[in-house]
């Protein structure tokens, strides 16, 4: 009986799809992309092949391989013992603290256009539209995962997939209108000259739009002939992510130019120039409303999954009792409220920060280098590990290519995380020494934390 109704609930290869794209795709990145021109559409390609893929394929693996130990920290932990699964789970738990002032910056912005446009670009606005929908998120949370499971694929079809498919749209019209454009598409601007430093600090900005991707691993049991029908699922969404990846941005970069994207509200921005060029204006506040939802719908599940998975090194006593607090609703309430209080303090940097775009590119910056160690050590384990055995598995990679697709995502990776050092010449940071100090501090005072905890599971043990 139980195989019977585990069959009548497979997941078909265009709900997979869904999942996956509802959870990757993100509007908010596109105005930080478009700022590459025509270029863009070689790194999306590129990273693509250096990150996406690779990802994809081997949390597919680590999900079948481990069914009844999901997450980040086990499997790290099988493969490099619990204190490294600790450092991996941090890794991106505190990614999502740094990332999240850049997802809420972006629906204070787009808020603004519903109010007073000019005051997107207003720091003290922008900070306190922040505090109170992070919070707001954070007590919606309190109820438990059935709440936001129930509005969140809702919101990201109507408050993402729809807008960045009008988006599209709009920029065909510009495009077939021939109305002036900001890019040009020959093969000079399409294929970039590597040499150019701001040409590679593209890579941060597109590598940060694909964070997430390995959650579709968890999925791999639940479809009917994985071995074959997962790898069609990805090759489906990879081509949907990058379609509308590159679609929007270019859509941006041919109505913009690229000193006057604005990271923000350049969304909005783009929004209200193209349909008033096209008689459209009335459609503003409705698009703003739609994108609020999308961010802050795609937004709650993030809120309560990476607290979960510090939960796991919880229970193996690298927390004290009193962070593991649970409600009646299976909520670790005082770790969401940790995370509230550090996301508020975050926050404050904003007002030191010498504009918004360099604040948005900065935490961008620093939350993508952050995910990055923790997917080179996702990668280390799966080569450590090795491939399964011939046990029963849903999914594995292919013998051939295994070892490939590792090294591959791990130079993926590492050249991400280096990159991050060099700001492109676009954004005003004081200084290129000063932004690769603050990038370094960055990542040590995120990471430096982590220590903590294994002193206080060493004592406690002792």
């Amino acid at each position: 009986m139980q195989e019977v109704l585990s069959a009548m609930y497979k997941l078909s290869i265009f709900s997979l799809v869904l999942l996956v794209v509802a959870a990757i795709d993100s509007i908010r990145n596109l105005p930080v992309t478009a700022i590459f021109g025509s270029s863009l559409i070689f790194f999306f390609l590129f990273s693509a092949l250096l990150f996406l893929i690779p990802i994809s394929l081997v949390s597919a693996e680590f999900a079948s391989r481990f069914p009844k130990e999901g997450g980040t920290f086990h499997w790290v932990r099988h493969a490099f013992g619990e204190r490294v699964g600790v450092l991996a789970v941090w890794l991106q738990w505190i990614n999502t603290i740094v990332w999240y002032p850049t997802i809420l910056s972006f629906i204070a912005g787009t808020a603004a256009y519903l109010i007073h446009p000019p005051l997107a670009n207003n720091k003290i606005f922008l900070a306190i539209v922040i505090l109170i929908v992070f919070w707001l998120l954070t007590l919606l949370n309190f109820r438990g995962i059935h709440i936001s499971a129930k509005i969140n694929s809702c919101c990201s079809i109507f408050g993402t997939l729809l807008p960045i498919a009008f988006l599209i749209l709009l920029g065909l019209g510009w495009v077939i209108a021939k109305k002036p454009m900001h890019i040009s598409f020959t093969w000079d601007s399409l294929l970039p000259s590597l040499r150019q430093t701001d040409n590679w600090a593209s890579l941060i900005a597109i590598m940060a739009s694909y964070l997430g991707m390995e959650l579709s691993g968890v999925h791999v049991g639940d479809i009917d002939n994985p071995q074959k029908n997962y790898p069609k699922a990805m090759f489906y969404s990879v081509c949907i992510l990058l379609g509308t990846m590159i679609g929007g941005a270019l859509s941006i970069a041919v109505l913009l130019p690229k000193e006057e994207i604005r990271f923000v509200d350049g969304i909005m921005q783009t929004f209200s120039t193209f349909l008033e060029a096209f008689g459209l204006s009335f459609l503003v506040p409705l698009l703003a409303v739609l994108i609020i939802l999308g961010s802050s719908g795609g937004m709650i599940n993030w809120l309560l999954s990476p607290a979960k998975g510090l939960m796991q090194a919880a229970q193996f006593g690298y927390l004290p009792p009193f962070f593991v607090e649970k409600n009646t609703q299976g909520v670790p309430v005082r770790i969401l409220l940790t995370q509230a209080i550090l996301v508020s303090l975050f926050c404050f940097a904003f007002l030191f920060m010498p504009s918004i775009n360099a604040f948005y590119w900065f935490l961008t910056a620093l939350s993508t280098g952050l995910y990055m160690f923790m997917y080179i050590l996702l990668f280390l384990s799966a080569l450590k590990l090795g491939r399964p055995g011939r046990e029963s598995l849903a999914y594995r990679m292919p013998k051939g290519i295994r070892t490939i697709t590792c090294l591959t995502g791990l130079f993926g990776c590492v050249l991400t995380i280096v990159i991050g050092f060099d700001p492109p010449s676009s954004v005003d940071f004081g200084g290129a020494f000063y932004y690769a100090r603050l990038i370094a501090f960055g990542n040590l005072i995120t990471i430096a934390p982590v220590a903590l905890l294994w002193i206080y599971q060493k004592k406690r043990t002792d």
